[in-house]
């Protein structure tokens, strides 16, 4: 477990970070701006903190009030960046090897030989850095970073200059190696997609502050406020009132329309105004009508992304404006395209309510 609570100011920029990371993968995720590379440097202690504490299984790598400040290397923290930043005088195997300089010649050989293996270097030892692709020269530098068995990585946007293909490839081979390794991986994107693909635990940064922390699926389905959730895609969100609740359930109005919600971050009350969200995916297109959360509709536009639609829906009466992704051959099967108007469904288990953000001071 890495642990991390610190603040750091650079002019006018103010980071305030709380963090934890267990085993596996930890994206941050947010605009550029927000302060996850500053994040990223101040763990690996490229940057020093005014004020904090940095700690991996309890034990400080950094904490101002006891006048500890590890230096970067012996951290034992594995980095790599989005450029590779490899040894361009030394081959493909000697930079491997880089960070092995106290191990035995025997053991050396054997690590270096198992990672280039394992990444798709074999037959590349005596290869020069400048021969090498794009996403070559990457995985080089991903097996430098783990080459010396440290159990914490951080990565700050490595794939963000390769190719699609390449970039599933090497996370997918991440993932496997957090697991293997029970690697902590801080990982450090502005992908949405990335971010989803790749996290265990997710957190949302914006404005140099966490705004969310936790388990990828819980933060994408119950984001704490709207700022979270249009950060991380969603765009059906509406303005709503509550009008009543219980332990499971939550009543809500939005432009006329009633609905049932069961999901909802605060603690909402009668009366009072929130956000409601639900993702686009998890709208349902109906013949019939449903027992619960039925609105009535119809498409106004339609964008055609090959593999899905995303279909744009203006209510026939009361409620709001939502908008829908099918994939392609739910569109075809259910002839989507010759018919406009359609009852859509909510399922109150993905409709997810937040706190409306409090009038700005006039």
């Amino acid at each position: 477990m890495l642990e991390a609570r610190f603040r750091l100011e650079r002019g006018a920029f103010e980071l305030e970070i709380q963090l934890e990371a267990p085993p596996g993968v930890t994206v941050l995720f947010g605009p550029s701006g927000s302060g996850k590379s500053l994040t990223l440097r101040a763990i690996a202690g490229i940057v020093e903190p005014d004020a904090g504490r940095i700690a991996v299984e309890g034990a400080a790598v950094f904490d101002r009030a006891a006048g500890i400040s590890v230096p970067p290397h012996r951290r034992g923290f594995g980095y790599a960046g989005q450029r590779p930043a490899l040894f361009p005088h030394l081959t493909v195997r000697q930079n491997v090897a880089f960070g092995l300089r106290d191990h035995s010649r025997a053991d050396k050989d054997a690590v270096t030989s198992a990672l280039l293996a394992r990444f798709g270097l074999a037959g590349f030892e005596q290869r020069r850095i400048g021969s090498l692709s794009g996403g070559q020269a990457q995985r080089v530098a991903l097996a430098r970073a783990l080459a010396p068995g440290h159990r914490v990585l951080l990565l700050d946007e490595p794939f963000s200059a390769l190719d699609e293909a390449l970039r599933q490839d090497l996370r997918v081979l991440l993932n496997d190696l957090a697991r293997e390794r029970e690697l902590v991986i801080i990982f450090v994107t502005h992908d949405l997609r990335e971010a989803h693909l790749l996290a265990d635990r997710l957190a949302v940064l914006d404005g140099g502050r966490v705004l969310q922390a936790g388990p990828r699926d819980a933060v994408f389905r119950a984001p704490s406020n709207r700022r979270v959730a249009e950060l991380l895609g969603a765009v059906n969100v509406f303005p709503a009132t509550v009008i009543r609740r219980n332990e499971s359930t939550l009543v809500f109005t939005a432009a006329g329309w009633e609905g049932l919600a069961a999901s909802w971050s605060g603690d909402p009350a009668p009366g009072q105004a929130v956000d409601v969200m639900i993702r686009p995916e998890r709208v349902v297109m109906r013949r019939g009508t449903p027992t619960v959360n039925a609105l009535p509709a119809r498409i106004v536009r339609e964008f055609d992304y090959g593999n899905s639609r995303i279909l744009h829906f203006e209510p026939d009466g009361a409620g709001p404006r939502l908008v829908v992704e099918l994939a392609s051959r739910p569109y075809d099967v259910l002839d989507v395209r010759s018919r406009k108007s359609w009852t859509l469904e909510l399922p109150p288990e993905d409709l997810h309510v937040m706190p409306a953000p409090a009038p700005a001071a006039r």
